[in-house]
């Protein structure tokens, strides 16, 4: 990972190359939505992107896994290019016991080459979900759908990688290609 700074929902700033647990599990998503708010550009325009719709499913099961996630020995955080503030507000009405980054900037996206879309005049994240390894890039999962899959999936990925490595397998997964952005 390389290593740039993020806001968190927490207060703190974030530098993922520097997570040493075993496992982090960082999943990108396009943005939030807020219940008293229409999507700019209107919900039907948002709908008819294909996997644009689900960010809040996505970070509810993440919610609602986060200890069997933290059991398999994996921090988790949500990562969208929304500002702080906007994702500050996600993160306490959805009750979130981790948190979520923004990179609003673009620099994490842009280094790591993540795929992107433009909707409304704001350049977003298509959801995708990365897997590290003490700070190095074990798995990704490109395109997640259905977004509330997405944590089940993380789930069954950890319990094969720690069943490989009580194994013997090695314990840092080679290096992977991220996805090209489209």
């Amino acid at each position: 990972m390389p290593s740039i700074a993020l806001p968190a929902t927490t207060g703190f700033v974030i530098d993922l190359s520097t997570e040493r647990s075993n496992w982090t599990v960082v999943y990108c998503y396009p943005r939030t939505g807020r219940p008293d708010q229409e999507p700019q550009g209107g919900v039907d325009a948002w709908n008819a992107i294909p996997g644009a719709r689900g960010c809040t499913p996505q970070s509810c099961s993440y919610r609602d896994h986060f200890a069997e996630l933290s059991d398999l020995g994996a921090n988790v955080y949500g990562l969208s290019t929304q500002n702080i503030e906007y994702q500050s507000e996600a993160a306490s009405r959805l009750h979130l016991p981790f948190p979520l980054l923004s990179d609003e900037s673009l620099r994490l996206v842009y280094a790591l080459r993540l795929p992107t879309f433009v909707f409304g005049g704001m350049e977003l994240t298509k959801r995708l979900t990365m897997i590290l390894h003490r700070g190095r890039v074990a798995h990704f999962f490109y395109p997640v759908f259905p977004s509330d899959s997405d944590a089940k999936l993380v789930m069954d990925w950890l319990r094969t990688a720690n069943a490989a490595t009580r194994a013997g397998s090695p314990a840092t997964p080679p290096a992977i290609k991220l996805p090209e952005p489209r």
